[in-house]
């Protein structure tokens, strides 16, 4: 008897270590700068600060969120952001930003020197349908130096995903961020001196 239980206590521990050892791995994610300037363009003497971001609870977490219809979104446990959206929403617009305006002072902190451009945004939507598209939707403003009013704009976007999984989404969710970009630094070029 003693030994029939201390065999099922054995087996039971190999079956729950083996349950252990073949558990999911999480993937982890980032955006990345899509956009390309025009390198011929001489350096603008723009400085740009890519601030504050603002991005909906529902999206501001380290799981993918997407949608699984109307009214029905999936939180991915496995496939995680490997930064908050909060830090590389502005990371990717800046690095965006720095090539479409061919100027190496834009950033995501203060930079001391010429007068800054201030851009803010406010992220009204980050979803994705797997496997088809990614939707990005984004009020922004650009303060110009020594302005009380700013520029403002609207950029919604919905870009198709190259495939199925995570990969091919988050390419496309930084290909709706270089549109953004684009639509930014369209409203500073005229502005510009």
């Amino acid at each position: 008897m003693i030994r029939l239980s201390l065999s099922l206590v054995i087996t039971l521990a190999v079956v729950a270590l083996a349950g252990c050892a073949s558990s999911p791995k999480a993937d982890f994610y980032t955006l990345s700068q899509q956009a390309s300037g025009d390198s011929g363009r001489p350096v603008a003497p723009l400085t740009v600060l890519v601030g504050q971001v603002s991005i909906p609870e529902l999206v501001d977490r380290p799981q993918i969120v997407t949608r699984a219809g109307e009214n029905h979104v999936t939180i991915d446990e496995f496939a995680r952001w490997a930064d908050p959206l909060k830090s590389q929403i502005p990371r990717v617009v800046a690095a965006d930003l720095s090539q479409l305006l061919n100027s190496p002072r834009v950033s995501v902190t203060p930079m001391s020197g010429d007068p800054t451009w201030r851009v803010r945004l406010d992220v009204q939507r980050f979803d994705a349908d797997i496997g088809e598209a990614a939707t990005v939707d984004v009020l922004w403003s650009v303060l110009p130096p020594g302005k009380a009013s700013p520029i403002t704009g609207r950029t919604t976007v919905r870009e198709p995903a190259a495939g199925a999984g995570y990969d091919p989404l988050v390419s496309a969710w930084s290909r709706g961020l270089a549109t953004v970009s684009r639509d930014i630094a369209s409203a500073i070029r005229p502005a510009s001196p």
